[in-house]
Formats: C-alpha cells, structure tokens, sequence
C-alpha cells in the first residue's frame, strides 16, 4: 500500500530545530498499533539514541496538538516518542512488515527531497542577498551621485560674488 507523499510530508513536524515524527502516525502509516511500534522500539532501544528518538515534553506535546488542531490525546497515558530521520530509518530494522518497508523507503525517500528542497531554497537565498547587496552599493552610489548634483545645483543659484580685479585699472587714474 502506497501512501502518497503529500500525506507523508503533513506528518512530518519541526520540533527542537529537527524534522520529526510522532510514533502515532509512523504506525498509522505503518500498519501496526502505536502501542506494538512503541514495544518493538523499547525491546531495541540500544537501537535509538537521543538524537534518533526522544520524548516530548508536555509543552511541545501541547503545542504540537494546537498546530494539528487535536485537543485531546487519543486515550494516550504517556507522552509521544518522535523519531527524527535517522530513528526512522532505524525503525525498518525492528518492524518487518512489507508494509512497513514500503512505507519506510517512502519516507526516506521525501526525507531527501525536503533536505533537497532547503539546499535549493539556501542557494536562492544566497542569489537574493547578492543581488541585495548589488542594489544597496547601486543604492549608496547614486546617494552620492544624487549629493553632488545638489551641491552644483546650488552653486549655480548662489553665483559667487564679482571677484576683485588685480593688475592695471584704467578707472583709478
């Protein structure tokens, strides 16, 4: 069974400057109950180290459930586990189904195509702050263009005043 991306990429969130996913719904798309993902997780947890797996704190649970627009937390006792990209992988190591593997591939496969996207997002980025920096000396330029111009604009409506003539004076004779 195939899920399609656009579904995937809605459950991937950013929390604690990671890309991640609750448990409860890598085992929706998975198959499997929440609570068989989670017990497969903890018979391997040597498997998942805090930066492929942690824990929500209440907080982040409840901001999270605001950003999805649920309120409450689906008959759960604990706090979520969410796995980053490296405990999702993982995950395809302790579940075996062909579903599992499928789905798995799947979102390691939009994993890539989001850090892709943000490569391609930085390098336009950069191209924006070049051009950025372009028009600001263009704009400084044209300050001191623009200041200059003044400066003889004002020169023409002061004329100096008539100069003292020096050498022979035919008048003071």
């Amino acid at each position: 069974m195939i899920v399609p991306d656009e579904i995937v990429v809605s459950k991937i969130y950013y929390i604690r400057d990671q890309k991640v996913m609750l448990d409860s719904d890598l085992a929706g798309l998975y198959g499997v109950e929440t609570r068989r993902l989670n017990e497969q997780v903890n018979r391997n947890i040597d498997r998942f180290p805090d930066d492929f797996m942690f824990r929500l704190n209440e907080d982040e649970f409840q901001n999270l459930m605001s950003q999805i627009a649920t309120s409450k937390r689906g008959g759960r006792r604990k706090l979520p586990y969410v796995f980053t990209e490296h405990g999702v992988l993982m995950l395809s190591s302790v579940l075996n189904s062909k579903q599992a593997i499928e789905v798995n591939i799947q979102i390691m496969r939009i994993f890539t195509k989001i850090r892709q996207m943000l490569v391609d997002n930085t390098e336009i980025r950069l191209e924006v702050e070049k051009i950025k920096n372009k028009l600001d000396n263009q704009d400084k330029n044209m300050e001191i263009v623009f200041k200059y111009l003044d400066e003889l604009l004002e020169k023409q409506e002061k004329p100096n005043p008539p100069r003292k003539r020096i050498g022979f004076k035919p008048d003071e004779i």
